[in-house]
């Protein structure tokens, strides 16, 4: 069998797949019927990271700190605590640290 008959083609193929690919990687914005499943996870976003969550970590530091305090918790573990709200607040700011850091060095 005999797919390719001319070189030109295999050079108009190989420009084709090599357009389709550069715009692959653009992103255009939300696939189409996704609306519905961006909104939900732009909702759990903003519950996970917005005043109720903050007003939650405010009161597990502070309850762990007294337990800390008072030799109820390890401090281990109290430090854990404290340590997973920093990470989990400031997650946009080290990220963005990571990667200016990795464009200045590459």
């Amino acid at each position: 069998m005999r797919l390719i008959k001319s070189g030109r083609f295999s050079i108009a193929t190989i420009t084709f797949a090599s357009a389709s690919l550069a715009r692959a990687q653009e992103f255009g914005g939300d696939p189409a019927g996704s609306g519905v499943i961006v909104g939900a996870v732009h909702w759990l976003q903003g519950t996970l990271l917005g005043t109720v969550a903050t007003v939650a970590a405010v009161i597990a530091v502070a309850v762990v700190g007294f337990m800390m305090l008072t030799g109820r918790i390890n401090w281990r573990y109290g430090a854990t605590v404290i340590l997973g709200c920093f990470i989990l607040f400031g997650a946009a700011s080290i990220v963005a640290g990571i990667q200016s850091t990795a464009t200045l060095g590459g």
